[in-house]
């Protein structure tokens, strides 16, 4: 290589190996990866009343796996589609969907009392529980699961409501593990379940 060309290699070789150089030094200067922030946490505490006024806490998902939706009893058709797949889900499980929880908590607290959990339950597995509360001890649930939910005005003068529509799967711990996934059959979301109890 004739050496009007080697000059111009040997220099940009020697900038990338000081750039290499550099921002390795600056990466372990800075705590070598300990100060980047980690996700943010789904989750947290919390005091809800189920369909029948018992009061449930974050302390109740713990020793069991959990499934919790976020939904309404007015929703048209993403919630009762997905509530009746979780009792797929549950049905598929046998006896072991007694060691499980799974709740429907409200996006919606101006409609969705007890009485109108308990009722709208009724066409479900009997192992989901609706939770719901004041709307300022609602908004925090929400505000802590990552909840996006929006009142949207209908031309009526009635409301519908915009809201994240994931099953969330909490573990033993009561520690989110990852959304749960629907879109199987009932059979393999259960043997996919069973692996946290």
């Amino acid at each position: 290589m004739p050496s009007n060309m080697t000059r111009p290699l040997v220099i940009v070789g020697a900038f990338a190996a000081s750039l290499v150089i550099g921002l390795s030094l600056m990466f372990l200067v800075m705590g070598g990866g300990r100060n980047i922030a980690a996700p943010a946490a789904i989750g947290g505490p919390f005091q809800l009343t189920d369909q029948s006024g018992a009061v449930v806490t974050e302390k109740s998902l713990e020793g069991r796996p959990t499934l919790i939706f976020f939904g309404f009893t007015h929703c048209p058709d993403v919630c009762p589609t997905s509530l009746f797949e979780i009792s797929e889900v549950l049905r598929a499980m046998g006896k072991d969907a007694d060691s499980v929880n799974a709740y429907f908590v409200s996006v919606d607290p101006e409609r969705d009392n007890p009485a109108a959990m308990k009722d709208y339950l009724s066409s479900f597995d009997p192992h989901l529980k609706g939770l719901t509360g004041d709307p300022e001890v609602l908004a925090k649930v929400l505000t802590e699961y990552r909840v996006y939910a929006k009142k949207v005005p209908l031309k009526d003068g009635d409301y519908t409501m915009d809201h994240t529509a994931l099953v969330y799967l909490m573990d033993r711990n009561g520690r989110f593990v990852a959304p749960f996934n629907l879109k199987r059959t009932p059979e393999e979301a259960a043997a996919d379940l069973k692996k946290y109890l």
